[in-house]
């Protein structure tokens, strides 16, 4: 679709919740487009959420994304497997490149772009246990899943002014035993930040893991400096690597993390270019990336057939 002249209303590269959300209002608005999903959505790595409002009992990732598909289906969306491995502008389209993963290549020609690349957590690097936020051996989001880890013994693997800040939101709002782990990494203090720490009686090891005990499938202990730390629950606060390098690739501005600044329609600096979700700079929640997937596409049904600055007439 798309390579031989056919323009459509929007590509949509990603295949995640906030993609997915894109998908269903452009389907009901009866507009023209495709998603291209590598099939590695950071949502599928969430055990369970308990943010989603509809869902008191919690729903995982896993079960969020294939309802969303199923949702689509009724609607005959077209969801691609593959990358989309570069993005170029013309005057009145997006030229996207799609390698399939068998690793055939065409291009699909688009009048809007919404971006629902999303991020990836960066792993924290601890002895025999790779991959360990998305076996879900160590959770990275305490505003999904911190209420039902309240009162607990917590770590919080991190180093630097993030990791500091994570601390001390666990410590103040669901429990008074926290412990920040550095991996070996100095931590470097401000009085300020010392200040906030000790007022919240955040506990600071920067010894190294030596190694990890593990117990039905979890970790329940931590060896470092010759003693063993026992936690009920370990999150990892080092941060996102975001998946932005399209947008930034076309020029849209973006903070120095990479996550992508948009406007009130969650449209980047790029004319006819959006973001949606996790890509997005600020707070990374699946209901916000819904929400932003509502604003782009309203926003790309309202102005499709109106010309981009790039165009004669457009503004």
């Amino acid at each position: 679709m798309g390579s031989n002249g056919d323009i459509l209303d929007c590509l949509i590269v990603g295949g995640g919740p906030a993609g997915l959300t894109t998908a269903l209002y452009l389907a009901r608005f009866k507009r023209r487009f495709l998603v291209v999903d590598s099939g590695t959505p950071r949502a599928a790595w969430i055990p369970t959420s308990h943010n989603i409002p509809v869902f008191a009992e919690g729903i995982s990732g896993k079960d969020i994304l294939a309802r969303a598909r199923t949702n689509l289906e009724q609607y005959g969306t077209a969801i691609q497997a593959g990358r989309v491995t570069g993005l170029r502008k013309q005057p009145d389209r997006f030229i996207g490149v799609v390698e399939d993963n068998d690793g055939g290549m065409s291009q699909i020609s688009a009048r809007r772009v919404v971006l629902a690349t999303g991020s990836v957590d960066i792993e924290p690097d601890l002895p025999d246990v790779p991959n360990a936020i998305q076996r879900g051996l160590v959770r990275y989001c305490p505003i999904c899943d911190g209420y039902e880890s309240r009162d607990r013994k917590i770590a919080v693997i991190a180093y630097g002014t993030h990791g500091i800040g994570e601390a001390v939101f666990i410590a103040r709002t669901y429990s008074r035993d926290v412990t920040l782990l550095t991996l070996g990494q100095p931590l470097e203090l401000n009085p300020e930040q010392r200040t906030r720490l000790e007022e919240h009686q955040v506990k600071i090891v920067e010894m190294p893991v030596e190694s990890l005990d593990m117990e039905d499938d979890r970790i329940s202990a931590v060896h470092m400096g010759g003693k063993e730390h026992r936690f009920d629950v370990l999150y990892s606060a080092l941060g996102l690597k975001y998946r932005s390098d399209l947008a930034i690739s076309l020029g849209a501005e973006h903070d120095k993390s990479g996550a992508l600044i948009v406007d009130s329609h969650c449209q980047t600096t790029v004319k006819g270019l959006y973001a949606a979700g996790d890509i997005v700079r600020g707070l990374d929640q699946i209901v916000v990336g819904m929400g932003h997937a509502a604003l782009a596409a309203t926003h790309i049904h309202n102005h499709c057939e109106l010309p981009t600055e790039d165009e004669p007439g457009g503004a």
